[in-house]
C-alpha cells in the first residue's frame, strides 16, 4: 500500500475554487483504484496550505492511474479548476507506507 501526500499551496482568496478542484479528484481517485482520504483545509494557522492524502494498493497502480493525466478528458477537466482558477500556486507530492492501527 502507498499513500501520496500532497502539500498544497493555494491562494486563500481562491478556496472555493481549490474546494472544487478538490471534489473533482476525490472522486476521479475513487473510480480509478484509489482511496481517496480528503482535503484538509486552512482553518487555524497558515492560510495558504492544504494537504491531500490517498492510498493505491501498490507504486504500480498509481502509475496506471497516474498514465491518465493529460490524456484522459475528465483528469484534463479536473486540471482545467486549478489551472484556470489559479487556486493553486505550488503543490509537492511525497509517498509514504502506512503504519495503521491494524498493523500493530
Amino acid at each position: 500500500m502507498i499513500t501520496c501526500v500532497v502539500t498544497y499551496t493555494i491562494d486563500p482568496k481562491k478556496i472555493d475554487a481549490f474546494e472544487s478542484f478538490g471534489r473533482a479528484w476525490i472522486e476521479l481517485v475513487g473510480r480509478h483504484g484509489g482511496v481517496h482520504h480528503g482535503y484538509f483545509l486552512p482553518s487555524e494557522g497558515a492560510s495558504d496550505e492544504a494537504l491531500a492524502l490517498f492510498t493505491f494498493p501498490s507504486f504500480a497502480d498509481y502509475e496506471v492511474y497516474r498514465a491518465r493525466f493529460g490524456v484522459d478528458p475528465e483528469f484534463i477537466e479536473a486540471d482545467r479548476i486549478r489551472d484556470e482558477s489559479g487556486c493553486v500556486l505550488r503543490y509537492e507530492r511525497t509517498f509514504m507506507r502506512p503504519l495503521l492501527p491494524s498493523d500493530l
